[in-house]
């Protein structure tokens, strides 16, 4: 078979994937959002370098967890579980830097507290809203005075 038949048929396979991946993202994407509640949320996996380690992706409250799942993977599972009464919201504030061209436009970078560390999150003003309503509205016997978690 001459090269060039070769070469084609490798384009075509490589087409094939291409879109078999792509039809598999969106599939996950559905099936993550068919139950509501999720919403577009980076998430800071390293802090090393300012304004560097963001990965898009997209949050999704269940029950007293809230879970993250990157936007291109196929996965199923979360990358990450945050609980909502192991976390404490610290602040907001504007993307600074570097930050503004990995980040949505409008989005909000927040910081948050856990047992593990720090944890920082970009979501836009209204997720941030609902976010904070979630976190407030805690289980019945949440002591809302703490400002750490009791060792």
């Amino acid at each position: 078979m001459p090269v060039w038949q070769w070469l084609l048929d490798s384009a075509g396979v490589l087409l094939a994937l291409l879109v078999c991946l792509a039809v598999g993202l969106v599939l996950r994407r559905r099936l993550l959002s068919r139950h509501g509640g999720t919403f577009e949320l980076s998430y800071r996996v390293r802090s090393s370098h300012p304004g560097r380690g963001w990965l898009l992706g997209l949050g999704r409250y269940s029950g007293e967890s809230l879970e993250w799942f990157r936007y291109f993977s196929l996965w199923p599972r979360p990358k990450r579980v945050l609980t909502r009464s192991r976390l404490t919201f610290t602040g907001r504030r504007d993307p600074e830097g570097p930050e503004q061209l990995s980040l949505y436009p409008d989005h909000v970078v927040i910081s948050c507290t856990t047992p593990d560390g720090v944890v920082e999150l970009a979501m836009s003003p209204a997720s941030l809203m609902g976010f904070q309503s979630w976190l407030e509205a805690g289980p019945p016997g949440t002591d809302w005075t703490r400002t750490t978690r009791p060792r």
